[in-house]
């Protein structure tokens, strides 16, 4: 995947120009809305069940990403954001692969915030590597599509150089960044109330 394909151009091109504001599509209220909602619990479900069941994943619990927020509350939260940008934006990306990539994009397995942790090899620089190391980690317990390790290696565009190259990357990447300012700024407090696994 060495350039977006001519569909991928167009789509994005069409929410960048703003046809539908991403304001307008998201608001803390609907993080609430969309885990109560059996539909997105079921996407969910479906295409990341043996993430959410696996034993390494389970252990996102136990890391603190944003405030009082869980590694694994927050992979959930982008999850849910991007399948609502997904589906109101009509970009028409894979869902099971937007699903998977979400998911996993922060599977670092270690806390970030301890610079002695196991894993933790950046320390001062846990933004810029963290992809890779949660790239490494998730190919090596998942079988992943080439999309879905586009998504977790560039998730953190434009902080890492490499540019997403699909439109599920680029969905991940805006979900991301608008879970990670509501957690950051604590008006998303986190505690996911549903068990997925």
């Amino acid at each position: 995947m060495h350039s977006l394909i001519s569909d991928d151009k167009d789509i994005l091109g069409r929410v960048m120009d703003g046809e539908e504001s991403v304001s307008d599509i998201l608001d803390p209220e609907l993080l609430d809305q969309m885990e109560r909602s059996e539909e997105y619990r079921s996407i969910l479900r479906r295409h990341g069940e043996d993430i959410l069941s696996s034993q390494n994943y389970q252990r996102l619990k136990s890391f603190i990403q944003h405030g009082n927020v869980t590694v694994y509350e927050h992979c959930i939260h982008v999850a849910l954001c991007a399948i609502r940008l997904n589906e109101k934006l009509s970009i028409r990306g894979k869902r099971r692969e937007l699903v998977r990539g979400a998911l996993l994009h922060d599977y670092f397995l270690y806390d970030w915030h301890n610079a002695d942790a196991p894993g933790n090899i950046h320390p001062k620089l846990h933004g810029f590597y963290h992809p890779g190391i949660a790239l490494k980690n998730a190919t090596r317990d998942f079988a992943l599509s080439e999309r879905e390790k586009d998504i977790i290696g560039k998730h953190m565009w434009p902080l890492t150089v490499k540019v997403p190259m699909c439109r599920e990357a680029w969905v991940v990447c805006m979900a991301d960044k608008y879970a990670s300012t509501l957690e950051t700024l604590r008006i998303r407090k986190g505690k996911i109330r549903v068990d997925y696994a």
